[in-house]
């Protein structure tokens, strides 16, 4: 019998398995953010939904197909497999060739810990699963049989067999996907997004959690240059790999900077301007029908992200704030930086609006009645409206 087969990708679901009755408008959003993102690479590839998983049939670079889709949320994990037909020989016939290309990557001077796992969702298939892991490994050619040593418990290679109605797949590695939530399922937020290693973290994890990440950046022009916007729309357009349409949008914030330097008292200056991003991220938040902000804070990180500081800003806004990176020390957010792919581009020196009149002895444990006196002596309307107004937008590829 021939082992001609075609390759597909298989990608497996995590969390869509416990959404019940809403399964399918998740595995709907799911199919539309892998088509958006192998729209690039592959926009002839045919994706099924077949029983739970996502099959994706390349027109090419199927390698290509199946790494870009290891950004795409809600996908657990995913493998390059072999279609064979639904019937013992030929599954068998396909495993073996599958099986020697595995082996061709793996060390030839000792034994390789092998298994085989079948799982059938077609219940007329004639054999059970481990009937049919027996008869698959007793076909196996000599010469590959010679290169394994069975191993149930920790295998280093695992043939894996999804019997289906009409066709089935052999795959012999899986390779782990981002997860969580397809984006666009949990609703919008407004990411407070700054140029340094905290808030595309946070833009990310929120992502995951399935939300689609509007992106608002503020800028100090002219005391912060047009570097700093280049280096904004850079961090944008790494994340946007993570979700099908991204948006930038870009705020001023120097007239506000400029009024809380001549009117408020020094230590309070970062608590007040981080007060006024949160009230034109609300006003955002209405024009893109979000349900949230995200923020890049991490409790006790510095003088700003103190507990009463915290509550301050918070109060500001009218939104639910939510900040992913709340309990994460600094080691554990540039972890997250480098794998996402955002971590080089943040350390960058390009100074950004934080450093604009940066206090120098900042208030730690900021009191509501003195941050209010102080916020009293300013036109927040104005300011916020006109900062609002003046905003720019750009749509991410």
């Amino acid at each position: 019998m021939s082992t001609a087969t075609s390759e597909v990708v298989l990608a497996r679901y995590g969390e869509l398995w416990l959404k019940g009755k809403n399964r399918s408008e998740f595995e709907r959003a799911l199919v539309r953010n892998a088509r958006a993102a192998l729209s690039t690479i592959d926009p002839e590839a045919v994706l099924v939904r077949e029983h739970g998983l996502l099959v994706v049939r390349p027109s090419r670079r199927v390698r290509d197909v199946a790494a870009r889709l290891q950004d795409v949320f809600g996908i657990s994990s995913l493998s390059i497999a072999r279609s064979a037909p639904s019937e013992p020989e030929g599954i068998a016939d396909v495993a073996s060739a599958v099986l020697g290309e595995a082996l061709e990557e793996l060390p030839r001077e000792r034994a390789v810990r092998f298994r085989v796992s079948a799982k059938r969702t077609d219940k007329r298939f004639p054999m059970t699963s481990p009937e049919l892991n027996r008869f698959v490994a007793e076909r196996l050619p000599p010469e590959l049989v010679r290169r394994l040593a069975i191993d149930l418990d920790e295998p280093e290679l695992e043939l894996g067999l999804h019997v289906r109605k009409g066709t089935s797949y052999v795959f012999a590695a899986r390779t782990s996907g981002a997860g969580g939530l397809p984006v666009g399922t949990v609703g919008r937020v407004i990411v407070l997004f700054s140029g340094g290693i905290d808030s595309p973290v946070a833009a990310w994890m929120a992502m995951k959690r399935g939300c689609t990440a509007v992106l608002l950046s503020f800028h100090s022009y002219p005391w912060v240059g047009q570097g700093f916007e280049r280096k904004v729309e850079r961090l944008a357009r790494a994340l946007a790999r993570y979700q099908p349409r991204t948006r930038l949008v870009l705020a001023p914030l120097a007239e506000i900077q400029l009024a809380i330097r001549d009117s408020a008292p020094s230590p309070y200056r970062t608590v007040l301007y981080r007060r006024m991003m949160q009230r034109i991220a609300g006003r955002l938040a209405r024009v893109e029908k979000a349900g949230a902000v995200v923020t890049g804070e991490s409790l006790g990180q510095v003088a700003s992200q103190t507990l009463p500081n915290l509550s301050l800003i918070e109060e500001a806004g009218d939104l639910c704030v939510l900040r992913p990176l709340i309990g994460l020390d600094k080691t554990e957010i540039i972890e997250r930086a480098r794998r996402i792919g955002t971590f080089a581009i943040s350390i960058e020196n390009e100074p950004d609006c934080c450093t604009v009149f940066q206090p120098e002895h900042p208030v730690i444990h900021g009191r509501r009645e003195e941050c209010l006196a102080a916020e009293a002596q300013l036109d927040v309307e104005g300011l916020v409206t006109r900062s609002f107004e003046a905003r720019r937008e750009l749509e991410i590829s």
